[in-house]
């Protein structure tokens, strides 16, 4: 039901039930905030979206207040603009002036807001904020002194991933964002999704940055530079750029990073494929033996890390396969490119990925052989955009190129993965080929499809049904835990990602300007399989070739020394 209210003198329909602030954009009309998210309950805290309404002594948080029929509010009176001003100097009197140095520049919303509201001159000065810097963990960089206590980290935090990593600590002044007993992160449940990254409004949260190292390895003569990129990043950089949002950047990332300097470029589809053929062959050997059933994705780290430290009762359910981008690494250095000195790492690999987790997932001891990291140095999408920009590539006007041999060939099954439902999807076109010999007549499987954060679709093969779940972010999956744990699941296969909408949105994305942002990433992905003409995992015939020559064949012993992994209970500050 809809009802009148007037805004600004002008006359509007708004939704009954609806927040002033739902209304005001639903209608195209801007108010600024700090604290709010969409996804959750308003909290008024940052009371920047302060407006007038006729008959209210004083301005109300049009975050938090019920439409009501004939309202006359005034959103931009100079009392609302003053307001709003005052709350923004307020802001920067504490806040540090290195503006040119901090990763957010020119994509704050606290600078932005000082930008809006033509703040030109210092009015109010206090006494600057203080923090430890946190630099412990792998993928991210806490800079407690930029936070300006708008909460949203906190909310995303316990909402979306259901760790509760970062909490309000203190009271009054001294209130502060902190993990539990204010310990580093690194001692913390951080999962390193890096959710939190999207949100934070300055540069208080950001990815850890591996520039150094890479530019080192770029410039040394005896080392051979390897990048490999996941295909989530291609659909998703041209966000990076302004560019058509889903846009696939798959031929200009070969060509840029050869322009850098990379020696070797390989998408890792190719390396997906792998990963699908023989997450298919340890799928049926447990459907054989009934064991350890359902068998739950490994291709998202931070996942994984929840598990270990919130249910490590119930790591024998995962698979045991390496994430695509660390089995990539595996067969780069043990299989496609000689060493003459392995001992002083004279292949370096660069794995370009949508998430800081997989920069914790690199430096796990589980993917090192022989002391060796498989992956050296990890770049998110958000790090590949600068880096492109620090070489001095024009991306828009470079001529696409192809990835290098033996990775070239891969099919559009591997490009599903990158959204939620996409491995589930993927893995039952190969396992129904492996149960029939026979392909599906219709590779499309709908109900895994589109940005809903829960899909499942049921496939009988035979005398088998084949019930599969895909979920995200992992807030969604506890009532499906505890189902394995009473022995009382109904699916073979769980597909688990931590970021909402999968990788496409991953914590090392660029930021999505609105949902549209997402959706059209997805749709991307599922473009360039529905146009493929070669849509099965199973039907590359260079990843079979590959797995024949290396390892026999699919879950071979051989193959679960180097495909495959395992995980263990970790023990955290909770």
């Amino acid at each position: 039901m809809y009802i009148d209210i007037e805004v600004n003198n002008k006359t509007i329909h708004a939704k009954k039930g609806d927040t002033i602030l739902e209304a005001l954009r639903e209608n195209g009309i801007y108010v600024p905030t700090l604290c709010n998210l969409s996804e959750f309950s308003p909290t008024g805290a940052c009371r920047l979206c302060v407006v007038e309404v006729e008959g209210k002594e004083r301005l109300v948080t049009a975050c938090s207040y019920p439409i009501e029929e004939w309202l006359r509010i005034r959103t931009h009176s100079p009392r609302v603009i003053e307001a709003r001003r005052m709350i923004v100097e307020l802001l920067l009197s504490n806040h540090p002036e290195d503006c040119l140095y901090c990763e957010r520049n020119n994509k704050c919303e606290l600078q932005k807001l000082a930008q809006e509201l033509n703040l030109r001159e210092r009015r109010i000065t206090g006494k600057k904020n203080r923090g430890k810097l946190d630099l412990s963990s792998p993928g991210l960089v806490y800079e407690p002194a930029k936070c300006v206590l708008c909460g949203r980290c906190v909310r995303v935090c316990e909402g979306k991933e259901r760790v509760s990593t970062l909490e309000f600590t203190g009271k009054g002044n001294f209130t502060s964002i902190s993990t539990t007993m204010k310990k580093d992160l690194n001692f913390s449940n951080c999962l390193h999704c890096g959710q939190c990254i999207l949100v934070c409004p300055t540069g208080a949260l950001q990815e850890k940055s591996y520039f150094e190292p890479i530019q080192e390895a770029l410039s040394k003569e005896n080392v051979t530079v390897v990048a490999q990129y996941s295909p989530s990043v291609a659909v998703s950089l041209a966000d990076g750029f302004n560019m058509r949002s889903g846009k696939d950047m798959s031929g200009l990332i070969n060509s840029a990073l050869r322009k850098i300097g990379f020696d070797k470029i390989f998408d890792n589809s190719f390396g997906t494929d792998v990963y699908l053929i023989e997450e298919a062959a340890e799928l049926a050997n447990r459907m054989d033996k009934e064991e350890n059933l359902p068998m739950l994705s490994s291709s998202c780290p931070a996942w994984i890390k929840y598990m270990e430290q919130a249910h490590p009762d119930l790591l024998s359910f995962i698979s045991t396969v390496k994430s695509p981008e660390q089995l990539t690494g595996s067969l780069i250095k043990q299989y496609c490119l000689d060493s003459e000195d392995r001992a002083n790492n004279d292949i370096f690999t660069v794995a370009i990925v949508p998430c800081p987790a997989k920069k914790f997932e690199a430096q796990r001891e589980e993917m090192t052989n022989k002391g060796i990291s498989d992956i050296d140095a990890v770049m998110t999408t958000h790090e590949l955009a600068r880096l492109i920009q620090l070489y001095g590539i024009d991306i828009e006007n470079i001529d696409p190129e192809e990835s290098d041999k033996p990775f070239n060939i891969s099919s559009s099954s591997a490009k599903l993965p990158a959204a939620i439902g996409g491995t589930s999807e993927a893995l039952l076109r190969t396992i129904n080929y492996n149960l029939t010999n026979k392909d599906l007549s219709s590779a499309k499987i709908s109900k895994l499809r589109g940005s809903k954060e829960m899909k499942q679709t049921k496939l009988i093969i035979e005398d088998r049904t084949i019930n599969v779940i895909s979920v995200s972010p992992i807030a969604n999956i506890e009532k499906l835990v505890d189902e394995i744990r009473k022995n009382d699941s109904e699916y073979q296969y769980i597909e688990v990602m931590a970021c909402p909408g999968g990788c496409v949105n991953g914590g090392g994305q660029p930021v999505l300007k609105n949902i549209k942002n997402l959706r059209d990433r997805i749709k991307a992905v599922q473009n360039i399989d529905e146009k493929s003409s070669q849509r099965f995992a199973h039907r590359n015939t260079g990843a079979w070739r590959f797995i024949e020559e290396k390892f026999e064949k699919p879950y071979s012993e051989t193959a679960l020394k180097i495909l495959h992994t395992h995980y263990s209970k970790r023990d955290v500050l909770l």
